[in-house]
């Protein structure tokens, strides 16, 4: 069974910096398409970051130029580096993979993974 767990979750400053880690039971290189979704508090899920086994990686633009993806196949962890930080930052932050390579479903769209985590919060102050 496939266990995604996420950690590295923090309150910091505006500005600041912090990295979150996903650490997933299986080999991090069998998963076609590996992701981060955020919620805030009363909005929809949305996709923040995504790389593909080709290691292609795609992002909002709300986090272009300041987040950064990556996969430590070996450590089989994904990770997401947060830098400038603002306040609209603030969520619950989500891990997402799947083995799959063919979807009907945009790998922007919750629909397109079946295995997440449970989430590590992160809050932004101003």
């Amino acid at each position: 069974q496939v266990r995604l767990v996420e950690s590295g979750g923090a309150s910091v400053q505006a500005g600041g910096s912090l990295r979150l880690s996903c650490a997933a039971s299986g080999s991090t290189y069998n998963f076609y398409l590996m992701a981060w979704f955020r919620q805030a508090p009363g909005k929809e899920r949305e996709s923040v970051a995504r790389i593909f086994r080709s290691g292609n990686s795609f992002y909002a633009d709300s986090v272009k130029g300041r987040f950064t993806i990556s996969q430590d196949n070996a450590k089989n962890t994904l990770y997401l580096q947060l830098n400038n930080v603002k306040p609209e930052d603030t969520a619950m932050y989500y891990c997402a993979a799947d083995y799959s390579s063919s979807s009907s479903y945009s790998s922007m769209s919750k629909a397109r993974y079946r295995y997440w985590g449970q989430g590590t919060q992160v809050t932004v102050s101003s």
